[in-house]
């Protein structure tokens, strides 16, 4: 299993009232295959998975593949929960229901201590869906786990079967090389910090999940393309407008600001949940205000 190209990290679509609101995942799927993104990481961060119930998480997982049925969208399913039952629940449900791959992060109230100790709770987690592919999920700005991804991909060689890699979540770039490089490149290793592609890129990225895929792909397919043909001064610029327009989505409250940006490209996911603010009406005119000064508009065009 290999995930190349753009991963969109998708917003859990929320009505007004916080209900979950599943006829906005097609036109959630239409924004994405408009700017050519071939695959989404459903349930994650971006999906606010911990404020989801159980049954909602099954609910949106079964959305997702049943809108994407007859596309070439691939779907990987966060299955990562603080309660291992659930997390295992939530995988085989994952693999019934026909997901690409499955991740989880690792638990974050009572936290693994060691790479040993992560990779007992993804063999636990990766056995409940054996025939599936299993990236684990590292973020330790969210999770508050920070332990050695090349040591947890030593362990897990001879005892996960159906490991595929890490969903690198990490600014953490020594450490990014030596995990492309384990076990002779085993592993598939995709990148996580939107602001920092082009980074990865220099150092073998293939495949990327991210947030700001849902909204501004163009801006990163031109990273990717301007890489490629080794105009390194377009790569920069290009990755410059991303990390102005994260910096100001950040700066009015990430979660919300993303959520509307949506909005105007015609998927309604809603306002997030608590503990995420909701932006205000002020809020919301500041945000166009800003990202129309500094060109959004023009940088999301192909």
């Amino acid at each position: 299993m290999t995930l190349r190209g753009l991963i969109a990290a998708v917003h859990t679509p929320f009505d007004a009232n916080g209900e979950l609101a599943l006829d906005v995942v097609e036109q959630q799927m239409g924004v994405l295959l408009r700017q050519r993104v071939p695959g989404v990481f459903v349930c994650g961060s971006t999906g606010e998975s911990h404020s989801l119930s159980l049954e909602e998480r099954f609910q949106l997982v079964e959305r997702w593949l049943q809108v994407s049925r007859g596309t070439d969208l691939q779907v990987i399913v966060h299955v990562g929960s603080n309660s291992l039952r659930d997390a295992r629940h939530l995988a085989a449900h994952a693999e019934k229901s026909g997901a690409v791959a499955i991740s989880a992060q690792a638990p974050s109230y009572f936290r693994p201590r060691s790479a040993a100790d992560v990779c007992e709770w993804c063999s636990e987690i990766a056995g409940a869906a054996p025939a599936t592919p299993f990236y684990f999920y590292d973020i330790p700005v969210m999770t508050g786990v920070n332990v050695s991804m090349p040591d947890l991909l030593d362990l897990v060689a001879t005892r996960i079967p159906n490991f595929a890699g890490l969903k690198f979540t990490n600014t953490d770039l020594m450490s990014y090389q030596l995990c492309t490089r384990a076990h002779g490149g085993r592993f598939d290793i995709a990148f996580g910090v939107d602001e920092m592609l082009l980074a990865a890129l220099c150092f073998g990225a293939r495949g990327a999940v991210g947030s700001s895929y849902n909204f501004a792909a163009p801006i990163y397919h031109r990273i990717i393309a301007a890489f490629e043909r080794g105009d390194l001064a377009e790569a920069r610029e290009e990755q410059f407008r991303s990390v102005q327009l994260i910096r100001i989505l950040a700066a009015a409250g990430y979660m919300a600001a993303a959520r509307e940006v949506m909005g105007w490209l015609g998927a309604p996911v809603g306002p997030p949940r608590l503990p995420n603010a909701r932006l205000d009406a002020a809020g919301r005119e500041r945000l166009k205000n800003q990202l129309d000064a500094c060109g959004f508009q023009a940088w999301i065009r192909e």
